[in-house]
């Protein structure tokens, strides 16, 4: 069974996520961010072999530390989507931007598309490339453990920005209920920033996709 843990990370608070096969300690960071000292250190008090980097997008706060960590430990870079090039394209100017230590350049060892898989241990995780808060974002869901991995694309309340370069709002709705919904709604997602929430609660209260 896939588990997980979530470490908020860089001064935005971005959930950065371990996940693991219980089986075999392999494990997978989701979007490391920044403070990889912290999220190493959990690494460690777990007993994970961490192996591969998944990225849902290329914005700073997700993926500032994915060069450092990367080289640091020779692991793979999955994702995301070939759509963010650019965003990874800027991540210096983006760390320049707000303040966050300087980030590196790097090349995704996988880029990945709506439909794939990913493998941890024993564990397979889809894929779903949910554009809108930027072109190349993609979602991680384990159907096993009812658990899905959102970014910035849907938040408990709320759903992420279109105001970035490439944004496009309608199109962030269409990922929200063509890609999301579809899960269930006793699916409990862990999105970017804030708290946990399930699709099912969304759908009845978040003022942005309300009864959809």
């Amino acid at each position: 069974m896939l588990q997980y843990l979530t470490i908020p990370v860089t001064p935005f608070q971005q959930n950065c996520s371990l996940v693991w096969c219980d089986q075999t300690l392999d494990a997978a960071v989701i979007d490391p961010g920044g403070d990889l000292g912290r999220v190493l250190a959990e690494v460690q008090r777990l007993g994970l072999n961490l192996t591969q980097i998944w990225l849902t997008h290329a914005h700073i706060d997700h993926a500032g530390g994915t060069a450092e960590l990367a080289a640091q430990l020779d692991l793979p870079i999955i994702g995301p989507h070939p759509g963010d090039q650019f965003w990874i394209d800027g991540l210096p100017m983006q760390s320049a931007q707000f303040g966050f230590p300087p980030a590196g350049h790097f090349t995704p060892t996988r880029w990945l598309q709506d439909g794939d898989t990913v493998q941890v241990g024993h564990s397979t995780v889809q894929v779903r490339h949910c554009p809108g808060h930027t072109p190349g974002h993609v979602v991680f869901y384990s159907p096993e453990a009812q658990r899905a991995f959102v970014g910035d694309v849907l938040f408990a309340g709320s759903i992420g920005r279109t105001d970035f370069p490439q944004g496009d709002h309608d199109q962030l709705i269409d990922s929200i209920t063509q890609r999301l919904w579809p899960m269930g709604d006793d699916t409990v997602f862990i999105p970017g920033h804030g708290p946990e929430s399930t699709f099912g609660r969304e759908r009845q209260s978040n003022p942005y996709v309300r009864g959809t």
